[in-house]
Parts: C-alpha cells; structure tokens; sequence
C-alpha cells in the first residue's frame, strides 16, 4: 500500500524526502524501486549503445544523414550489437543503408 502511495500520490518527491517523511530506509528494497532501477538501467544501456555506434558510424563512413541515423535509433539492444560488429566492413553509406534494409 505504501508503495502504491509513493508512486501515485507523490510523484514529484524525491527519494530523500519520501525516505525522510515515511522513515523508509529500504525504499532500495522496494519492488517498485526495483523495477524502476532496472528499467533506468536498460533504457541508458540502449542510449549509450546507439550514441557509441552513431559516433562510430561518422568516424567510419562519415556524417550520416538524420534519417539513418533515426532508423539506428530504432534498433533493439541485438540488431545494435550486430551493427557494431558489420560496421567495421562498411566503407559507405551505402552499405549502411544495405544493412538496415536487411535487418
């Protein structure tokens, strides 16, 4: 129940503060935090993933143009780990453009 209110009542309180006025020091423990934590961690792992391989693109075939670099973006955590490794035999965008329309 606790928790159910500190995610729907109090959204825009901190963890300090939710800590402080309910004295919950393992709100960590929380599946809620849990969850939340997990996602967070997924969500940076793809962001971290497509900004490397975009900054590996340009360096390897040059500026890419916004729309291959969005359709990059749309790539799962996998298609992005095989880009990384099919990238290196790239020598242009067309080759890019060849592996998106394959994968």
């Amino acid at each position: 129940m606790i928790e159910t209110i500190l995610v729907y009542k109090l959204p825009k309180i901190n963890r300090k503060e939710i800590e402080k006025m309910f004295s919950l020091s393992d709100l960590r423990e929380t599946k809620v935090y849990q969850e939340a934590l997990e996602e967070g961690r997924q969500q940076g792992e793809l962001v971290a993933k497509q900004n490397l391989i975009l900054r590996q693109l340009n360096l390897k075939i040059g500026k890419i143009y916004p729309n291959l670099e969005e359709e990059v973006k749309q790539l799962t955590l996998t298609e992005l780990d095989n880009l990384a490794l099919a990238l290196f035999d790239f020598s242009n965008v067309e080759d890019l453009q060849q592996w998106l329309a394959s994968h």
